[in-house]
């Protein structure tokens, strides 16, 4: 007995004089160098306050500084990277303006320019629209995640917190380099292009439809299945869009609305569009991008007071393909309504030429790689 004692005395002096030397080690060791990610706050549920903790739809948006909600999430997030904050607005995403997303890129621009990644919070309302406007605008090719909740910080089984760890995470393994920008939310990594929000209430709302998901988060492990076709010009000039926010004033971004087809859709709200000065209109058609005789022939009437035109669909998926030289009426392939005015009100920033703006929807409005070998 007495040497089994000795034994286990032994052995355990031992593994103490090991520790002690190793942790002597790690001391003289240099701290590895951490990625350095903005996180840039525009407020939104995710940054909302509830009156009680079981308020999960009522409460106020937009109410915590981006600084507390970061703040929360410490000591864990300080293990994968270095983070700091801007608070660029805290209201609900449907309350910025187009002038107002310029200026978000012009400071997603900034912050990159001395950090590694950026992840801007925002409502969940309008994500989609954040997430591809700046994927056209934002220059940079380092990463820029989107990330958000459906339920506000404040109550019981919040998504607002596992979001934001989980979107800085993203942020801080750079491994959506050259992807553009990217949502992160419920654990899944969505392309801005083809992400849509696709119910009011759940927590599994976003979805990229055939497209699937690029990969998933889960816990440490950053896992991507499949990349954007716009990483097949990374390193390369083309990799940037025509659309440089930068050398665009904020009284030059044109007026774009969306019309809305039906059973029986009147022309009014076409010619109400075009006569308030619209610039470009986007109709969700049926089907294939159908619209009535009534709003077609209200359409040809725009055409010829100059306003340029955007066919997509209001089925939620499939595509509405450009036949070509049909006047100012662009097909706008698997775009959503949404997506397919932001693209045409950059592409209007910067031109009137129709043909230039309808190769602008074929290329960089198309999800498809070019590659062939």
């Amino acid at each position: 007995m007495r040497g089994i004692l000795r034994r286990t005395a032994l052995l355990t002096a031992v593994v103490a004089l090991t520790a002690g030397t190793a942790t002597a080690a790690e001391q003289h060791k240099s701290p590895a160098k951490r990625p350095k990610v903005a996180v840039i706050g525009t407020g939104g549920t995710i940054a909302g306050v509830s009156e009680s903790r079981v308020d999960f739809q009522d409460y106020q948006s937009g109410k915590i500084p981006i600084s507390e909600l970061v703040g929360e999430l410490k000591p864990e997030v300080n293990e994968i990277a270095d983070v700091s904050t801007v608070q660029f607005g805290n209201k609900g995403s449907g309350s910025y303006s187009i002038a107002d997303f310029r200026e978000l890129t012009l400071a997603v621009d900034k912050a990159l320019r001395t950090n590694d990644a950026a992840v801007v919070t925002t409502g969940t309302d309008t994500m989609e629209e954040f997430a591809y406007w700046l994927d056209l605008t934002v220059r940079s090719d380092k990463p820029v995640i989107l990330t958000g909740a459906m339920r506000p910080w404040t109550v019981l089984g919040t998504d607002g917190p596992a979001n934001l760890y989980n979107a800085i995470q993203l942020a801080a393994s750079r491994k959506t380099t050259c992807f553009g920008s990217v949502i992160m939310l419920n654990d899944e990594i969505q392309a801005a292009r083809e992400v849509r929000k696709t119910d009011a209430l759940r927590m599994d709302t976003f979805n990229s439809g055939a497209s699937g998901s690029l990969g998933v988060v889960d816990q440490e492990r950053v896992r991507i299945n499949r990349a954007p076709a716009r990483v097949e010009k990374c390193g390369k000039p083309g990799w940037r869009t025509p659309f440089d926010v930068g050398g665009i004033a904020a009284k030059d971004l044109p007026k774009v609305e969306i019309a809305y087809s039906y059973q029986g859709a009147g022309g009014e709200a076409v010619k109400a569009f075009a006569d308030a000065g619209a610039d470009g209109v986007v109709t969700a058609g049926t089907g294939a991008g159908g619209i009535s005789s009534s709003m077609s022939a209200a359409r040809a009437d725009a055409t010829k007071q100059g306003v340029v035109f955007a066919s997509t669909t209001r089925t939620g998926s499939g595509a509405v393909y450009d036949a070509g030289g049909e006047g100012a009426v662009i097909g706008a392939a698997d775009l959503t309504a949404q997506k397919a005015r932001i693209l045409l009100l950059l592409s209007l920033a910067k031109t009137d030429d129709v043909d230039k703006i309808r190769g602008w929807f074929t290329t960089l409005g198309t999800a498809e790689f070019t590659s062939h070998g």
